[in-house]
């Protein structure tokens, strides 16, 4: 059936709103998941279509102790049932009425932006308005050679598909050609949204190219930290203003999501997380070409770090201090992106809402409460 309706009189948009959440001297306090296989008492593997309702049922405990939004990852490997991001949440949209619902991240570079536009206009009615996304390059590259991607192309597939995409969502009809898709002719996609409406943050690993593309585009910044300390974000953050600011952009949110446990204690927390933590990273080693995961390695991150893991008071003046040093706004807690049970992770999903924001929010206010007197 020929589309010309469509391209003839397609839907009002009202105007961009350039500003995303949280708005200005907001706070925004989310969670990321990574969908994770794990073992059963037994030691048996839980099975996959398990692991996704446990996703699911996390997301419910993290609307119902107040946290504003919840991401998955993207990933194409065994042992990971995070592939399908966007059905998920679809899921988690009908058992819950608040929490914005996104990626942590979509995966762009492999992707095709006209189908990312479908799946999340489309999550974002089923919804009432609550999806978003975190678009990144991955810094796991196994979706290339599955979907036919040369890895040489890296930098060029993420940066005509994230274009793309932004067309999409802010200014339909759109007429464009690259090199990696068909072109579109005044193209039209349904269901419509209000240009803007749907939050878009460029997922960034630590690359200052990807700090100054994020500007360029005009969107916020979400550092994803997996290790080292959190003082060399700082700097990437000034460069993120300062290319903002050259660009004639408005400016955007900060936001930064990192690793962690929470349990009663400092060691308690440490124990139960060093088993699970250092499998994943070893797990990783050889095709990153890491050196061997050792303790001593975990305990200089937890002590100085990027590992937030410990009692809900270490961990939220870890949390105050790294969002004050890198002028965050957003800080989203992974708390599930190792093999632990859902028990536990949905046990600290419910500590950092329960106990660990408060207290953040509070040491962030102290000082500003301060200035004003």
């Amino acid at each position: 059936m020929s589309n010309s309706w469509d391209r003839e009189q397609p839907s009002p948009r009202p105007s961009e709103p350039r500003i995303t959440d949280p708005a200005p001297g907001g706070l925004h306090f989310g969670i990321g998941t990574f969908a994770f296989q794990y073992e059963d008492p037994s030691g048996a593997p839980v099975p996959g279509a398990q692991v996704v309702r446990d996703v699911v049922e996390e997301a419910v405990a993290a609307e119902s102790v107040g946290l504003d939004s919840f991401g998955i990852a993207e990933h194409y490997r065994r042992g990971m049932m995070d592939s399908a991001g966007p059905v998920i949440l679809g899921a988690i949209a009908s058992r819950t009425e608040t929490l914005r619902l996104g990626t942590a991240v979509t995966v762009l570079s492999t992707q095709d932006p006209v189908r990312v536009y479908n799946e999340f206009a489309t999550l974002d009615a089923v919804s009432s308005g609550r999806a978003q996304m975190i678009v990144g390059r991955g810094s796991a590259i196994e979706s290339f050679p599955l979907f036919g991607y040369d890895l040489a192309d890296y930098e060029d597939l993420f940066d005509e598909k994230l274009d793309l995409l932004m067309r999409l969502l802010r200014d339909q009809p759109v007429t464009w050609s690259g090199r990696f898709r068909t072109a579109l002719v005044e193209q039209v996609l349904e269901p419509q949204v209000a240009a803007g409406a749907i939050p878009v943050w460029a997922g960034v690993g630590g690359s200052p190219q990807s700090v100054v593309r994020a500007a360029r585009f005009g969107l916020p910044l979400m550092f994803g930290i997996i290790g080292g300390s959190l003082s060399r974000f700082a700097g990437l953050s000034r460069l993120y203003r300062e290319a903002a600011a050259e660009f004639g952009q408005v400016e955007q949110p900060i936001g930064m999501h990192a690793h962690g446990y929470i349990a009663d204690t400092d060691q308690e927390a440490e124990e139960r997380f060093w088993p699970v933590w250092s499998g994943v990273m070893n797990a990783e080693a050889p095709k990153r070409g890491w050196a061997t995961y050792r303790r001593d390695r975990f305990d200089a991150e937890v002590a100085a770090g990027s590992l937030l893991v410990g009692s809900a008071e270490t961990v939220a003046q870890r949390i105050a201090a790294g969002m004050q040093m890198i002028g965050a706004s957003r800080f989203d807690f992974v708390a599930a992106a190792s093999h632990m049970p859902h028990r536990d992770k949905k046990e600290s999903i419910e500590r950092f809402g329960t106990d660990v924001v408060p207290r953040v929010r509070a040491l962030i206010m102290q000082p500003a409460e301060k200035a004003a007197r």
